[in-house]
């Protein structure tokens, strides 16, 4: 039977602010390996036995970055797999992303294949007791069952919600406990962490839904309806309309279903599971030294005990303190007392009450095409360092209140420049006046790596007019005048 891994990739990780974004979200912080916890989480879905293709759910805006992302780890696998993509416009909690993603499966691989819904942004040290407890939920879900995994605890953890359990049977999902509580469920040995893993057959979901959700149910059945599909070679891409996805009611499965359902397990198991909620967990996955500190970086210490210093860029020193964190980022600094770490999460709002750009993304941008890095920028003036994939393009474009001088570092460019076409080699520019449509492609092999100047009066990322795009983006229709 037919295992389908659907990794749900969304949320914007505002405890661990400022290397998650809202466009560069938790599941693609890279950890001390290497890897970011979207790639392991792939990696972890591939590796089982039985895999179909992995299904993934996430936003739009985060398409190309996550293709980004299992391109560089697919050569690593052993299993060569599809990869399907369902795109939402927006958020929309658990329970439609896993509604659409059962019917999904259920029309292209049959109500008795098996999902394994995994999310992009846990942490799963022991791979070989997770494919131990996934070939228990499946024999499970095979059997008509809904399965959740549940962690056996170690602590009493009151960052988690807890399943009341008696071997595979659920007796009642807990809420978030206070510490009192979880320290008697520790004592009990009845109750697991919910890690918020789930394994069942597509067709049993659908049902369960039809009768706890029927509202969800039919909301997303009718967007999947209403989707555009784009199929290529290992992959299919749907995407979801915003009007139709506006109308599907916003709730997680467990509300939706898991604890309203007579048909629900537990497989307990102890898997190395971390839901890496904050930097005190991050910090946690690196050695500690003889006082204390976790180090990630270039640092000079003394006097200080207790700390974790994380810095990808710059030389950090740090004198006289104590349990503290300590994130640096080129635009954004993170200075918070160890103990107050899930307190992050108010910085990211207050950034995204005020319209601030550093909540929403780095000074270096992901882009389809490849990635923009803002260098430097002040009144009427702007700095870029562009750098775009082999065979990639920008839109063909308009600005309507900047102009723009690109220099050719490294790779083969070819622009157009109004009404001209020309190739531009290492050292070679070109002047892009405003009102000019242009278009900046890479024809070669290796990246093209250019230094954008852009000076104007308005320098926003809104000043585009689009009239050709590769990428999805709706293009602008020009009305006739005549």
């Amino acid at each position: 039977m037919k295992l389908i891994p659907t990794i749900l990739c969304g949320g914007a990780g505002s405890r661990l602010w400022p290397v998650s974004r809202e466009l560069h979200p938790k599941p693609f912080i890279r950890l001390a390996d290497g890897q970011s916890l979207l790639q392991k989480a792939w990696l972890r879905g591939a590796a089982l036995p039985d895999v179909a293709e992995v299904l993934t759910v996430t936003n739009r805006e985060l398409f190309f970055k996550t293709e980004d992302e299992y391109r560089e780890v697919a050569g690593t696998s052993p299993n060569q797999l599809a990869n399907s993509y369902i795109l939402e416009p927006f958020g929309r909690n658990t329970a439609p992303a896993i509604a659409a993603a059962a019917l999904q499966v259920a029309a292209t691989h049959g109500e008795d294949a098996v999902l394994l819904v995994l999310s992009a942004d846990h942490l799963i040290a022991d791979q070989a007791a997770f494919a131990a407890a996934v070939a228990q939920a499946s024999q499970l879900a095979r059997q008509g069952k809904l399965v959740t995994f549940g962690i056996q605890p170690d602590a009493p953890e009151t960052g988690y919600g807890y399943i009341e359990a008696d071997g595979n049977t659920v007796l009642a999902f807990v809420e978030k406990p206070s510490l009192e509580k979880a320290q008697a469920y520790l004592a009990t040995g009845r109750y697991l962490w919910n890690a918020g893993i789930f394994c069942f057959a597509a067709g049993t979901m659908l049902r369960e839904m039809a009768q706890h959700c029927p509202a969800i149910l039919a909301a997303t059945r009718a967007c999947i309806e209403q989707a555009s599909t784009a199929t290529g070679k290992g992959f299919t891409q749907i995407e979801l309309t915003p009007s139709a996805f506006a109308q599907v009611p916003d709730d997680s499965i467990d509300y939706a279903v898991m604890e309203k359902s007579r048909n629900v397990a537990v497989v307990p198991c102890s898997i190395g599971w971390s839901d890496i909620g904050s930097w005190s967990a991050i910090g946690d996955l690196t050695a500690q030294d003889d006082n204390g500190n976790r180090i990630e970086g270039e640092v000079q210490l003394h006097n200080v005990n207790n700390c974790y210093i994380q810095s990808s860029e710059r030389l950090v020193g740090a004198v006289g303190v104590n349990n503290l964190l300590i994130i640096d980022t080129p635009d954004a600094l993170l200075v918070a007392d160890r103990s107050r770490a899930q307190d992050v999460k108010h910085i990211y709002a207050s950034l995204k009450n005020q319209g601030h750009e550093a909540h929403k993304h780095h000074r270096t941008v992901h882009r389809p095409w490849g990635t923009y890095t803002v260098l430097e920028e002040g009144r009427n003036f702007k700095i870029k360092r562009i750098e775009v994939k082999p065979g990639a393009s920008l839109s063909l474009q308009m600005h309507y209140h900047r102009s723009e001088h690109w220099i050719v570092v490294s790779g083969t460019a070819k622009v157009v420049n109004g009404d001209h076409e020309i190739i531009l080699k290492p050292n070679e520019s070109t002047y892009i006046a405003a009102g000019h449509k242009h278009r900046l492609q890479n024809p070669g092999v290796v990246d093209v790596v250019m230094i954008e100047v852009q000076s104007g009066e308005y320098l926003g990322e809104d000043d585009i007019v689009r009239f050709e795009d590769n990428y999805g983006r709706v293009p602008v229709k020009l009305v006739d005048a005549a």
